[in-house]
């Protein structure tokens, strides 16, 4: 019996190694870049056409699917009359298929009757080559409005559009919904969205280069705070990495994104790298102006953006509307593939610059707001350059070292008491014959 009780738990704990090493990673061809990592939690489901027929959403999960050119793709959601509800998609094309100027997706959310509660769109501008891009729809619970408004089945409308040039194959879809907390008090909430804040760009970190390994997804992003951070294994053409930054209420974030010389040539190469930030609900909040590349060393930056705030959502700008709530923002980073053809496929230095400027202030929601917050843990996390399957890893790794040192400890003891109950035995029982048997069957077997 003791056997097999070691036996079970030697075989939990190695299990639980086996889970830990087994977490995703950046599997990927050597010198390839990187696949995009989906949330292994990730649900499958299927988009319909006919809205009658559509799948519905679970509130704090994500899902995966997939959209063809011109197609359009129902999901239900079944809302109440409070919680504003955020759906967000990223859009993956396959195999880094050819897109043009202006192929993309549109999201939306109505109601029974059709009528739209809110539609964004995630577009391919000039940087015109593959990568994931993210955009997303809500619905809100306002005070004044009549649009929306009541409990009851919604649906999400996903559409694809792209160009004839375009690779016709389908687009993987990770699909996210989202509730947001309610407010402590909504009446004292402003309504007005700023007209002010400050628009100049810091000075550059002063602290010294440090080196991380950027993501492939949402999903496994790096970590990072203010700082100069330089990618450790540069960046390939065509390789999209993706970084998040914990950004609380009251801050403001700057980026900047640095590419290194190249002396393989001077070709020039416009729209090179693609610079972009998305929230916390993965809505897209902006894009720098595609940096453009001739093997000397360039630089590109985000506009200045407002501090979070909660008011920002009533302004009419999209990168305004979305610093609407804290925590993680992604930054993610694509170098163009037609690199490639002047500079070869060898990676490229790459800088990031990062800035969180402000003191945090008290969030507005009430109880714990999940991915709507910046904790101490995710500070830590961005201080020590982990990403969330890391930082689970982490853990489970400590719970079996905790696990260990417990399993450990009881077979200690239990050894102890064996000699102790031995030593009686061997002082209380009467002396054999000479080369006689042992007494009580003699030793103890080897465990």
């Amino acid at each position: 019996m003791r056997q097999r009780n070691r036996g079970r738990v030697a075989l939990a704990a190695v299990t639980a190694m086996c889970a830990a090493a087994a977490l995703p990673g950046q599997a990927f061809a050597a010198g390839e870049p990187a696949a995009y990592t989906f949330d292994p939690g990730a649900e499958k489901v299927v988009g319909t056409e006919v809205s009658t027929e559509a799948a519905a959403l679970t509130p704090g999960s994500v899902y995966k699917s997939s959209i063809r050119p011109g197609e359009k793709l129902y999901y239900r959601l079944n809302l109440d009359a409070k919680t504003n509800a955020y759906v967000s998609a990223v859009a993956v094309p396959r195999g880094g298929g050819q897109v043009a100027y202006g192929d993309g997706i549109t999201v939306s959310i109505r109601d029974s009757t059709d009528l739209q509660c809110s539609s964004q769109d995630a577009r391919f501008q000039s940087a015109e080559f593959p990568r994931p891009i993210a955009t997303y729809a809500y619905r809100l619970m306002e005070k004044d409005s009549s649009t929306c408004q009541d409990a009851g089945t919604y649906n999400v409308l996903i559409e694809r559009e792209s160009k004839e040039t375009s690779a016709p194959g389908a687009w993987d879809l990770e699909l996210r919904y989202e509730s947001e907390p309610q407010l402590k008090s909504a009446g004292s909430m402003p309504t007005d969205a700023p007209e002010n804040w400050p628009s100049a760009s810091p000075m550059p970190p002063t602290t010294a280069p440090q080196k991380r390994s950027g993501g492939t997804s949402y999903y496994d992003a790096t970590g990072l705070e203010t700082g100069e951070w330089q990618e450790k294994g540069g960046i390939r053409p065509g390789q999209t990495l993706f970084y998040r930054v914990p950004v609380d209420w009251g801050q403001q974030i700057f980026a900047t994104a640095d590419l290194s010389n190249n002396n393989a040539s001077d070709e020039f190469i416009g729209n090179a790298l693609a610079l972009s930030l998305d929230n916390p609900a993965h809505g897209h909040v902006d894009s720098a102006t595609p940096l453009s590349y001739s093997g000397k060393p360039a630089s590109v930056s985000l506009d200045p953006l407002p501090p979070v705030a909660y008011e920002n959502r009533y302004d009419s700008t999209s990168s305004v509307s979305a610093m609407r709530f804290a925590g993680w923002y992604y930054l993610s980073v694509t170098l163009s593939p037609k690199i490639a053809k002047s500079y070869g496929d060898k990676p490229i230095p790459l800088t990031l610059k990062v800035k969180v400027e402000g003191k945090a202030g008290s969030s507005p929601y009430t109880g714990d707001a999940g991915v709507f917050s910046v904790t101490s843990q995710d500070k830590d996390m961005a201080r020590s350059g982990q990403s969330g399957p890391q930082a689970a890893r982490s853990d489970r790794m400590k719970m079996i070292g905790a696990a260990g040192i417990g399993t450990g400890s009881v077979l200690v003891l239990g050894l102890g008491v064996w000699a102790l109950l031995a030593r009686r035995r061997t002082s209380a029982a009467p002396a054999g014959p000479a080369g006689g048997d042992q007494p009580y069957g003699g030793p103890p077997q080897a465990w």
